[in-house]
C-alpha cells in the first residue's frame, strides 16, 4: 500500500507544485523517486518529528500542500502538541501520512505500534481521518485527501495487503465501500485487518450465515447512514478494527448509533484489549494473540445472532 500511496502522491505533485513531502529521516527505498524529482520541495528534517511537524505547518500556511509522512506513531504521538496547536488550530493543509497501522511492525514492539492513533486524532477539532484498507482505496483515498484542503490523518498499509475492494467505487469524505451484501448481520470494518473480516464473512456465508460486509475507510467524518441502514436492515452489527478498544472505529460506531436511537441492537466490538502489546511477532500472528483473527469474527456474528434468537424466545 505505501507503494500505491507514494505512486500516487508523485503523480499528484507532477501536476500541482504546491505538494511538499517533510520526513523525519525515514522512507528510504519508497521516496526517492519524489526526492530526486522535485528537491526543492523534499525536506528532511532528520530524527525530530515535532520540528517536521512545526515545518509542515510553515509550509502549507504559505499556500502549499505539505505531507508529512514516516511509520506507524511517529508522526502522530511524538507531535501530537503540534498536530493539535500548529496544524489544527490553524486549519492548515497538512496530510499526516503514516505507514503501517496498527500491529503492522509487530516484530519491533510497542515502540513501533499504532493503536491509539485514531482515537486521538479523531478527537482533534478540523482533522479528518482515513484508513484505507487495500490498495484500491489507497489509490483513491490518496488523491482525495490532495484535493481536501485541511489536516487529514492518513493510516496507510505497509506491504503485501491484498486487493479487499474488488470493484470500483467514488471515494468521498464520510463515505465507505460496500464489499458484500447481506442480511443477517453487517460487519464493519477499518484499515488493512479488514482481510481478516472478508475470509470471516466468506466462511460464513458457507454456512449459510449471510453478513453484509463494510469497510469504513472514511472514520471522521464517518458514514451514518451506512451504519443506520445496517441497524435498520441488518438488525446486527460487529466492528473489527486494529486499535485499542477505547476510542476508536467500534467507539464511533457506537456514537453513531446511540446518538441516532438506533443503540437497541445486538452490537459487539472486536478490537485489541485495552492493554500494552507486550507479545513480539508478525502482524498476522499478533492479530491472533489479541483477538483480532477470522475465528473472532465469525464467532462475534454467530453469538449475535444467538443473542438475537434468545431474545425473541422471551
Amino acid at each position: 500500500m505505501r507503494k500505491v500511496f507514494n505512486k500516487e502522491l508523485l503523480n499528484i505533485a507532477k501536476e500541482d507544485p504546491r505538494v511538499f513531502m517533510i520526513l523525519a529521516d525515514i522512507g528510504y527505498g519508497e521516496i526517492e523517486e519524489f526526492a530526486n524529482t522535485f528537491p526543492d520541495r523534499f525536506i528532511n528534517c532528520g530524527v525530530a518529528e515535532q520540528n517536521m511537524t512545526g515545518v509542515a505547518c510553515g509550509v502549507a500556511m504559505e499556500g502549499n500542500i505539505a505531507i508529512t509522512y514516516s511509520i506507524a506513531n511517529f508522526p502522530t504521538l511524538r507531535c501530537l502538541e503540534q498536530i493539535r496547536n500548529d496544524v489544527c488550530y490553524h486549519n492548515a493543509n497538512v496530510k499526516i501520512v503514516i505507514i503501517g497501522g496498527g500491529m503492522a511492525y509487530g516484530e519491533l514492539g510497542i515502540s513501533h505500534h499504532s493503536t491509539e492513533d485514531i482515537a486521538i486524532m479523531r478527537a482533534l477539532p478540523n482533522m479528518v481521518v482515513l484508513a484505507p484498507c487495500d490498495p484500491v482505496e489507497t489509490a483513491a483515498l490518496t488523491k482525495l485527501m490532495m484535493k481536501y484542503a485541511g489536516p487529514v490523518y492518513f493510516r496507510c498499509g505497509y506491504k503485501g495487503e491484498p486487493v479487499i475492494v474488488n470493484k470500483p467505487f467514488e471515494a468521498r469524505l464520510g463515505g465507505s465501500s460496500l464489499i458484500r451484501e447481506g442480511r443477517d448481520a453487517t460487519v464493519f470494518f477499518s484499515g488493512t485487518v479488514g482481510i481478516n473480516a472478508k475470509q470471516a464473512v466468506d466462511q460464513l456465508a458457507e454456512e449459510g450465515i449471510d453478513c453484509r460486509l463494510i469497510s469504513l475507510y472514511s472514520i471522521k467524518p464517518i458514514d451514518k447512514e451506512a451504519i443506520l441502514a445496517a441497524a435498520e436492515e441488518t438488525k446486527r452489527i460487529v466492528v473489527l478494527e486494529e486499535h485499542n478498544i477505547c476510542g476508536g472505529v467500534g467507539s464511533a460506531v457506537a456514537e453513531v448509533l446511540m446518538d441516532e436511537g438506533a443503540g437497541n441492537i445486538p452490537f459487539r466490538r472486536i478490537a485489541m484489549p485495552d492493554v500494552n502489546a507486550t507479545k513480539v511477532g508478525c502482524q498476522a500472528w499478533m492479530r491472533e494473540q489479541y483477538g483480532l483473527g477470522v475465528n473472532d469474527v465469525k464467532n462475534a456474528v454467530k453469538a449475535l445472532i444467538k443473542q438475537s434468537e434468545d431474545r425473541c424466545k422471551k
